[in-house]
Order: structure tokens, then C-alpha cells, then sequence
């Protein structure tokens, strides 16, 4: 998907892991309070060697995103594969809803003051292609999904129900699947989608323990 995903070294992963140990533990001050140093510390290795991967704390920051979006969107994909293709653009939305909270490491990136950076990231064509187009194969779509994905994270709503009513409402008309989208069922791999859901819980795990 990008040249970052093609760099996916265990050195990489374990920085990256570090990286979520850290932001979940300092909560809603996750990634604002959270240096390079201590990332570098956290993960073993020397700053030098940090700074090597990733130049700048952008850089880091952007690769955490872009593999995060890619977990969920995994499990979004391996979650729609069982959905009639109606329903997908509903269910696409609360399920990436429900991965996101489930990782606090994710979650300290909707928290004030970070939910700018946060949406800024969010527009990022990686993140739209690893998220948004889970649920439709429309680019343009797919980034206004992720838009509103990000908005209901920011603010969510007062509780399940609503936000269901709101999306069904609001959202799932004005997405117009194509006959080739990925949320056509005949279009998913149920092995890949298997594996890809048990690869990205246990990393989850590794990231939110």
C-alpha cells in the first residue's frame, strides 16, 4: 500500500509496538505527552537507532496511523464478509467504530488536543485506503467515510443506539455501492479475512496490554 508497509521490519513493528504501549498508558494525554526518547526507551533501542526509522516524530506518528488503520480495516473486512451487501455501509461504520474503541492506544488519538492531528492523518490517502475503502470501493466515498468515522470518534454520540440511527439515517443513503465493491461478499477471501482478523487481535493485544 506504501513504501512504509513495504519497510515492515521486526525493528519497525516492536518501535511501533512501544509507541501504542505509550500512548494507551498516558491516556487522553497519549500522544502529546509522549517523547521520542521515551519511545526509543520503551522499545529497547537507542535514539539513534529510532531516528534511523523514523526522522522525525510526523514520521512516526504517520507510520502508527497507517498501520492501525490497516489492523482495523482487516478486521472490518473480515467482519462485512457475513453482512448482506445492503447493510454494509452501516455495519462497515460501526464496526471500525468498535475496533478503534477497543484499542485505548487508538483512542488517546480522539482526545483533546490531539483530535486535529488526528484528522489531519485521517485524510491521508493510506488511511483511506486502508480503512475507508474496507467498506466501498468509491475513493471519494471512502474518504468522506473516514470523515465520518473520525467525527464520531471526536464526538461520539450519547450511546450505540443513536449513532446506529444515525449512520442508517444520514450516512449508508448517501454511499451508492458499485457492483464490484469489496462489500460484496463474492469478493472476499474467508481464509485471508481469517487470518487477517487473528493477525491484527494479537497485535492488538501486544499494543493495548
Amino acid at each position: 500500500m506504501t513504501d512504509w508497509a513495504d519497510r515492515r521490519t521486526p525493528a519497525v513493528e516492536r518501535i511501533l509496538d512501544a509507541a501504542g504501549e505509550l500512548f494507551a498508558e498516558h491516556g487522553v494525554t497519549g500522544v502529546t505527552g509522549v517523547a521520542m526518547a521515551d519511545v526509543a526507551v520503551a522499545a529497547g533501542c537507542s535514539r539513534a537507532t529510532l531516528y534511523r526509522y523514523f526522522p522525525d516524530r510526523a514520521a512516526l506518528d504517520r507510520a502508527f496511523v497507517q498501520r492501525e488503520a490497516l489492523r482495523v480495516g482487516g478486521l472490518v473486512a473480515a467482519d462485512l464478509a457475513a453482512v448482506p451487501r445492503a447493510d454494509a455501509v452501516t455495519e462497515g461504520v460501526l464496526a471500525s467504530l468498535h475496533h478503534v474503541r477497543a484499542a485505548p492506544a487508538l483512542m488517546a488519538w480522539f482526545a483533546d488536543p490531539t483530535a486535529g492531528r488526528t484528522a489531519d492523518l485521517a485524510a491521508e490517502s493510506e488511511v483511506v485506503a486502508a480503512l475507508g475503502l474496507s467498506v466501498t470501493d468509491d475513493p471519494a466515498a471512502a474518504r468522506w467515510l473516514v470523515r465520518v468515522i473520525v467525527s464520531l470518534l471526536t464526538a461520539p454520540e450519547a450511546d450505540a443506539a443513536e449513532e446506529r440511527a444515525l449512520v442508517e439515517r444520514f450516512v449508508a443513503p448517501g454511499v451508492r455501492l458499485s457492483p464490484s465493491s469489496r462489500t460484496d461478499r463474492s469478493s472476499f477471501r474467508p481464509e485471508h479475512d481469517r487470518s487477517a482478523r487473528d493477525d491484527a487481535q494479537e497485535r492488538a493485544a501486544v499494543v493495548t496490554r
